[in-house]
């Protein structure tokens, strides 16, 4: 999916993200899918034999299908002339997108940006969560996100290594931040996804991920450990609490809390910096635009200018640059 052209037949299995039959003005059926492999997902459309082909495949699993690029109103999608179920057994590491970072270097790298927490019982509790085997298999592929940021195997690891990268940096520029606590909440804040999310062969939500969701479970999470580790300060729980569930900022963006301390309000900020960042960066990757702007982005409300740079690498040479350098700062040594 990620290097498809306008105008160009393709030929290959897929996974069904979503599916929706429908009808057009004149009432006639055609479905409306998302049709994904590991590099990316495209819209597609049946036009031909629709309520036929309907029954015959579900959301989560892999089809066959043959088809044409093109674009419409600047985005790319697929029209798709025939479509089978896959006989195959389908592998969701094959058609699930995953972190561009390599998963042992990031949890290596976590583990030394953990390591700069000097207070004894953060530490503790650090290495529950660190010597927990069914979380840690859990942390290392969850996605972050079902759409807009780190929307992938792997990132919900990627985008908690970001975040504390960035909160020992900035507590290294603001003395007035505890590094110790903004760490451990950085490493923490998240958890509660690895219960929020499903990722079989389609990322989606669990039940309690919709009924509860992750920062509610975050705090579940963390009082599970905290009943193990004796003579854990309540002064440090109740902080790593408030972190968590004030991490969105605003009551707007599902906080419970908002932010009310140094430390929450610079987790907050991290974090929406970094998702921000991830989510802006992969839209416009994929923008099928042509010219200087992307189409408008609903999220933001605007569109966003993606014109050249001056200098002399040609846009592939920058992007495999840029891709290089981020790899060099999720490795351990940087």
């Amino acid at each position: 999916m990620e290097n498809l052209a306008p105008d160009t037949r393709v030929s290959g299995c897929y996974l069904v993200k979503s599916k929706k039959l429908s009808t057009t003005r004149n009432g006639n059926p055609f479905l409306s899918l998302t049709l994904a492999d590991k590099t990316g997902d495209l819209p597609a459309k049946v036009w031909d034999r629709a309520e036929a082909l309907s029954p015959l495949f579900h959301e989560g699993e892999v089809v066959e299908v043959t088809g044409r690029s093109s674009t419409y109103q600047g985005q790319l999608q697929l029209t798709i002339s025939e479509l089978r179920p896959s006989p195959e057994r389908p592998d969701p590491e094959k058609f699930l997108e995953s972190s561009p970072f390599d998963i042992p270097v990031m949890i290596r790298s976590l583990r030394t940006v953990l390591n700069q927490v000097r207070d004894i019982h953060l530490k503790a509790l650090i290495d529950l969560f660190w010597k927990d085997r069914k979380f840690m298999s859990l942390f290392r592929k969850a996605p972050a996100a079902k759409n807009f940021h780190h929307g992938y195997l792997g990132g919900l690891l990627e985008h908690t290594l970001s975040v504390c990268r960035l909160a020992a940096q900035v507590s290294d520029h603001y003395p007035a931040l505890n590094k110790d606590l903004l760490i451990t909440a950085a490493f923490l804040h998240d958890v509660g996804k690895t219960r929020e999310f499903s990722w079989g062969m389609n990322i989606d939500y669990t039940d309690e991920g919709r009924l509860v969701g992750h920062l509610v479970l975050g705090v579940a999470i963390l009082d599970e450990k905290l009943g193990s580790l004796k003579d854990f300060p309540d002064e440090w729980a109740i902080r790593l609490k408030h972190l968590i569930l004030s991490h969105h900022g605003q009551y707007d963006f599902g906080s419970p809390k908002e932010p009310k301390f140094l430390e929450a309000f610079a987790l907050h900020l991290l974090d929406d910096l970094d998702a921000k960042i991830n989510g802006l960066h992969r839209f416009m990757e994929r923008d099928g635009q042509e010219g200087s702007w992307t189409e408008f982005n609903r999220l933001f409300r605007k569109f966003f200018f993606k014109g050249p740079f001056p200098g002399t690498l040609e846009p592939e040479e920058r992007r495999e640059t840029k891709v290089h350098q981020q790899g060099m700062l999720f490795s351990p040594d940087f």
